[in-house]
């Protein structure tokens, strides 16, 4: 399980904080922003920006891949997510914690944890089988213990369970049998075995916990004392594995998280150790940024996301199947097929990557259902691969019938919505395809015609693939597109997400994108506004509803304008209700371009709303 939390807002919040203890606090505050900031400098002006010069070339690979599989399997795999015979919720692998387990007892789970069924071969032929090209294992998730022949703490699955078999070192050869890339999540921040480390605050009182001793989360800056030791934990356990994982096992990548467990100086020194150490590898953006930098080699967005908030440059985002990364045994929300399909699709057409987690069980072996899902996606992949792998975000604006990418002279279409008309208006596209055709089955060629700045496609009744037909346009000439949204006058229903509205003002932020998390937040100002410009092809009536989050302290009344029309809404925010979903008016659209724009009349509260999106159906 993953948080996340940037260095610089967490540099800020403690710099509140000792504002309000005084003279004293506010200097331990500076210290730590100069201890910080040494770092920073030394890296800027010497080994990172080196190090930089050879990014390209390091995350190519990444870059195509597109799409992997993410493992999280440690010894909390055998009791799923229950302990003494009760059932605890959220992540398993996080049972250590919840439960306030010593290390003396849990190291009893370890000495049971013999999973006879792990086979590397399978595991990675199953991701090959699924589409994906690069998996990332858990080596030592924040129970400290490592899941790999370890020489620096025997805390490890050689000395301390029954399997006595080193499954890293089998994942790494099968996957090059496979032509996966290979690498390791490694949890350097915490670590709930040591002594030394942040996040185990119920049986040696460290900070970093659920206590939020020391000063909570600035606690390396009201108490540079206690960074002594995590130092000590830093140089005598995880730079020394993390060294270890790399010399050993030569990984392609590395993943950290929970970062803001350590200050900012400390990421950087094991980043520094890393690129001493290996210049190839991989490194998520997980380990060391700051409000102004992110010193790994791509970005990561949020945990199972259900929709993404624009990010420029390279990003990741980690779906699981169902709502633990861990197995858990009680944990049966695995979502459809379908909804995987779409998310990878939709992940590539904004230029990101997918990294699918799968929560093996303690036995070795992936739950059904997880394998349901991964040879579901396989299936699709099977057919439409070339539509991801190497893709880059689509060049044509949003439509409502899906999304797409693009490669060389192509442009691929996903297709979600299958027009009744049987006609595709792909919208804003100002060059004409020299041939359109399906991806999957017999390539023939489709009719189309031009219109405007639209390429109207000719499609058969029915959709070839009712979770996402991929329909291929190819080009002779230099592509052209237009960057207003298009709304076709075939698909019934259109989503106006807030995270793609046009933010006026400061101030805003995204949420994580998780199911009825997908919205903006911040909107504390009246000066700060969103809107949304689309075109539409031909008259025609559509109810408008909006759907926001809210919360106690949130409210207020706003305008909403689409065209000439002017409304003024109150927020409702006395509901338990989440999301809340709102009729705006149902109203005739010309063909044409039209802007709804949202602006705040009166804030009571600390903000708005958290706005999701606005839903536009067409009234037949």
């Amino acid at each position: 399980g993953c948080a996340v939390i940037c260095a610089m807002c967490i540099m800020s919040a403690s710099h509140l904080q000792a504002q309000d203890a005084g003279d004293e606090a506010k200097e331990m505050f500076n210290k730590g922003k100069a201890r910080d900031q040494k770092e920073i400098d030394e890296a800027i002006k010497g080994w990172w920006t080196n190090s930089m010069k050879t990014h390209d070339q390091r995350v190519e690979w990444w870059r195509k891949a597109k799409f992997g599989m993410f493992i999280h399997w440690g010894i909390y795999s055998l009791p799923a997510g229950e302990w003494k015979g009760k059932k605890v919720s959220g992540y398993a692998e996080h049972l250590m914690r919840k439960e306030q387990i010593t290390r003396k007892d849990y190291l009893e789970v370890a000495h049971q944890f013999n999973p006879v069924n792990f086979n590397a071969d399978e595991w990675a032929r199953t991701a090959k089988n699924a589409g994906m090209r690069y998996m990332i294992i858990t080596s030592k998730h924040h129970d400290g213990f490592a899941m790999f022949d370890s020489h620096v703490s025997d805390f490890n699955i050689m000395k301390q369970t029954p399997f006595g078999r080193d499954p890293m070192k089998e994942l790494s050869a099968a996957c090059k049998k496979y032509g996966i890339k290979f690498g390791f999540y490694y949890s350097h921040a915490f670590d709930w075995e040591h002594p030394d480390a942040p996040g185990n605050d119920w049986e040696y009182n460290n900070p970093g916990g659920d206590k939020n001793l020391f000063g909570g989360v600035s606690w390396y800056d009201q108490h540079p004392e206690l960074l002594v030791k995590a130092q000590k934990y830093v140089n005598d356990k995880a730079i020394p594995q993390i060294k270890e994982l790399l010399l050993k096992y030569h990984p392609d990548i590395l993943w950290f998280d929970t970062p803001q467990k350590l200050p900012l100086s400390e990421n950087i020194k094991i980043l520094k150790a890393i690129r001493e150490t290996d210049p190839n590898v991989v490194v998520n953006g997980r380990l060391v940024r700051n409000a102004s930098a992110n010193f790994g080699d791509y970005k990561n967005t949020a945990d199972r996301p259900a929709e993404f908030y624009p990010v420029s440059g390279d990003w990741e985002a980690i779906p699981t199947t169902n709502e633990s990364y861990g197995y858990s045994k009680f944990d049966s929300s695995h979502k459809p097929v379908s909804h995987f399909i779409r998310l990878l699709a939709s992940a590539a057409s904004r230029g990101g990557n997918l990294l699918l987690n799968i929560g093996p069980k303690g036995d070795g072996t992936f739950d059904a259902r997880d394998m349901k899902i991964l040879n579901g996606i396989g299936s699709w992949m099977n057919k439409n691969s070339e539509s991801i792998y190497g893709t880059t975000a689509g060049k044509i604006p949003f439509q409502n019938w899906g999304v797409s990418t693009t490669k060389d002279n192509k442009i691929y279409l996903h297709v979600y919505n299958w027009p009744s008309d049987k006609k595709l208006y792909v919208g804003g596209l100002k060059t004409l395809p020299s041939k359109v055709y399906f991806l999957a089955g017999t390539k023939s060629a489709l009719t189309f015609t031009k219109k405007g700045n639209d390429v109207i496609i000719n499609l058969p009744l029915n959709a070839p693939d009712t979770i996402n037909t991929v329909i291929i346009a190819e080009f002779k000439s230099r592509i052209e597109a237009d960057s207003v949204s298009v709304i076709s006058p075939n698909i019934s229903q259109t989503r106006l997400l807030a995270f793609d509205a046009k933010q006026q003002g400061k101030g805003f932020g995204f949420g994580d994108g998780k199911t009825d998390r997908y919205y903006v937040e911040g909107w504390k100002s009246k000066d700060q506004s969103l809107s949304w410009a689309f075109r539409t092809e031909e008259p025609a009536e559509y109810k408008m509803l909006i759907a926001y989050v809210t919360g106690d302290k949130v409210g207020g009344n706003y305008e909403i304008t689409i065209d000439d029309i002017k409304l003024t809404k109150n927020v409702n925010a006395n509901t338990t209700v989440k999301p809340v979903w709102d009729n705006l008016v149902t109203t005739k659209l010309n063909a044409g371009l039209h802007t709804i724009t949202i602006k705040p009349l009166e804030i009571k509260g600390t903000e708005l709303m958290k706005p999701l999106e606005i839903q536009l159906t067409k009234h037949n």
